[in-house]
């Protein structure tokens, strides 16, 4: 059975695969603009997007929107009628400004997570940008569409659901990520479709409902969309690719890691995530980093009782400083053992998925 292609309003992508969003500088222009030129969805990470530009320390917010800019200019570029989306974090200070911005650009797609987006409509209003909620419940799919539709009279064009598998920022409690094996990918899936049902009978359109977080294969994707979904999110196994953003030994770390050296962890603003252990994590459990400068990039962080900056962590990551980077990761990546093209990838995923249709 041939793979079906992601609908998303006027939007097609022939893949429906999404590469998810990967802060700081994980997928920048460079790799979504090449899995959108392959026919998936490719996506840019906003957070500290601007960490390489030569003011950056002194005037960060400015350089994150020039950086910005470029990147998605950069991106369309290299794919100039790909789909080019931005995964963008509630929990950012700048949100509603960097937001404007993409939208500005032309960007295809906004996907948000890391809290609630109520302010999202008002910001693309008149554009052609669509929007998409991450959520890890029906709960949160129903508040959000409610919530949409009273005060903006619109409803999510997609619906990202994250499980308990994925890298970075967790809409779990640590409590339940311990217990995962009690939290269904699948199940939350279908209770998100039904949770958006009312929604898409009062407007009369569907909202395609695409899951993420852990999935590696083709035969993962296969199980999801015989389950309803209309596509997947995927984010490490796009960092073992060439074109990723980030350094050689960043790459190299996810290659090497073994499934032990995955783990728990919690961030400066109290949200669990997984990550691969390194120096730097076995040093934030004994004592607090110092921190010498704020960046003023996530709302909840206060550097007067943060345990570390996350912003310097990630930088040091991307730019390869491995020891002392922090290196947010899927579940999965202990089963990565190469680096490969987009291009080799995505035809990976698509034949095995397809064979598992069938």
């Amino acid at each position: 059975m041939k793979l079906p292609p992601l609908i998303i309003g006027d939007l097609k992508a022939d893949i429906p695969i999404v590469q998810g969003g990967m802060g700081v500088g994980i997928s920048r222009s460079r790799l979504a603009g090449t899995v959108a030129s392959c026919g998936a969805v490719g996506v840019i990470s906003s957070v500290q997007i601007g960490f390489d530009e030569p003011d950056f320390e002194t005037n960060t917010l400015e350089a994150n929107e020039r950086a910005l800019r470029k990147h998605i200019r950069k991106a369309r570029e290299i794919s100039p009628k790909g789909i080019i989306g931005l995964n963008h974090m509630v929990a950012i200070n700048d949100y509603d400004i960097l937001a404007k911005v993409a939208v500005e650009e032309g960007i295809d797609l906004i996907i948000s997570g890391a809290g609630l987006p109520m302010t999202l409509p008002g910001i693309v209003e008149g554009s052609n940008t669509k929007i998409a909620p991450v959520v890890s419940s029906g709960k949160a799919a129903k508040v959000i569409c409610k919530m949409w539709d009273k005060k903006h009279n619109r409803i999510p064009d997609l619906i990202v659901v994250e499980g308990p598998n994925a890298g970075g920022h967790l809409g779990f409690s640590i409590e339940e990520l311990k217990d995962e094996k009690n939290i269904d990918l699948g199940e939350i899936l279908q209770s998100v479709i039904e949770a958006v049902k009312p929604f898409e009978d009062k407007y009369k359109r569907k909202i395609p409902v695409i899951c993420a977080g852990g999935i590696y294969s083709g035969e993962d994707i296969a199980k999801y969309i015989k389950l309803g979904a209309a596509g997947v999110d995927i984010a490490t196994r796009f960092i073992a690719t060439e074109e990723c953003d980030a350094h050689i030994k960043y790459k190299q770390a996810f290659i090497d890691c073994k499934e032990e050296d995955i783990e728990l962890v919690i961030s400066p603003v109290g949200m669990p995530g997984r990550a691969i252990r390194n120096p730097f994590i076995e040093r934030i459990k004994k004592q607090n980093e110092p921190i010498t400068k704020c960046y003023n990039c996530l709302k909840p962080c206060n550097p007067k009782n943060t345990p570390y900056c996350i912003s310097k962590a990630l930088i040091n990551a991307v730019n390869g400083d491995i020891d002392n980077g922090l290196l947010f990761t899927g579940s999965n990546a202990y089963k990565i053992n190469k680096i490969v093209t987009v291009k080799e990838l995505l035809d990976e995923l698509v034949s095995e998925c397809e064979k598992y249709l069938e």
